[in-house]
Order: structure tokens, then sequence, then C-alpha cells
């Protein structure tokens, strides 16, 4: 064999679209299945998302081990990003819920006024009930979320700790 065939390494080639706070947790993630940086593409960027150049050896030791693990890496940044938006879903709809019920309110004081209803006593009822509605959901939206990740943070630390279990044994697996 000759010398410069000795030199040759194959690559095989990775494209991942994330979040852009999420970088170097995956870049970190990666190094431990034998991936690294493209050095030759740079890091494309759109509406807080980046997309990593990744590659490795095509004929690294413990392929099939390093993927099944990567995937498992995968699948728990994944699930910490589901937790992650999971604490503010409920909140958004309960808290635009009651903002549209506010402006009903508001909307039907001042119908009742515009009718030419005698009694004002009626529609200032609903016009404060469509101010409260109209304020409240911040004070709720807020209280909501402080409630969800009392529950979703201790998940979301499990995940970084089985994720760094995985990590911990790519990167065995890579020196041996």
């Amino acid at each position: 064999m000759s010398k410069s065939n000795q030199n040759f390494i194959g690559y095989e080639y990775k494209e991942i679209h994330i979040d852009i706070s999420k970088v170097t947790m995956y870049l970190d993630g990666y190094k431990n299945f034998g991936w690294s940086s493209d050095s030759n593409i740079t890091q494309s960027k759109g509406y807080g998302k980046v997309t990593l150049y990744l590659k490795r050896d095509r004929k690294i030791m413990n392929k099939t081990e390093l993927i099944r693990l990567q995937s498992n890496f995968e699948d728990c940044m994944h699930k910490i990003e589901l937790l992650e938006q999971s604490k503010t879903i409920k909140a958004t709809i309960i808290a635009i819920l009651i903002g549209l019920c506010g402006v009903m309110f508001i909307v039907s004081s001042v119908l009742y006024i515009t009718a030419g209803h005698p009694t004002r006593c009626l529609s200032t009822i609903l016009g404060t009930l469509g101010l409260a509605g109209c304020t409240l959901p911040c004070f709720i939206y807020r209280m909501i979320v402080a409630k969800r990740e009392k529950v979703v943070n201790p998940l979301i630390e499990d995940k970084y700790d089985e994720i760094y279990e995985i990590c911990e044994k790519g990167n065995k697996l890579l020196k041996n």
C-alpha cells in the first residue's frame, strides 16, 4: 500500500438544524460520538436556528454502538426541547382565552352604551370585567409558568444527567 493511501480518511457528514441556544451542548455531545465540526463550511443561521455541519471518520471503531448512543443523545435533547416548550404552552393558551373574554366584555360594554340603554350600571360592570380580563392574563401566565417550572425543571435535569452518562459511554468507546 502506498504512503498516500495510508493517510486517506473517508468521512461521513451530518447536518443538524438546532436552536441557537443549544449549539454548545450539541457540539460537545456530538464530539463524544466521533463527530467534529466541519471547518470548511460556516454555520448558517436563520430565525433563532443554526445549521451545524459535522463530519467523522467512516471507519471509526465501535460505530454501531456509537450510533445507538448518538440516537439516545438526540432523543434526550428532543425531549428536553419538548419539556421546555411545555412550560409555556398551557399558560399561553389560558392567558389568550382570558384576554379574549376581557375583550368580549369591553365590546359588550361599548355596544350596550351605543344601543342607547338608559342605565349605565351594566355597561360599567361589563367594562370593569373587560379591563380585568385584559389585565389579568399577564399575572396568570407568570403564575402558571412558575408552577409548571417546578414540575418540569427536575425532569429536564434528569435528562441532562442521562445525556452526560450517554456522552461518557461514547467517549469511552472512542478511546478504546
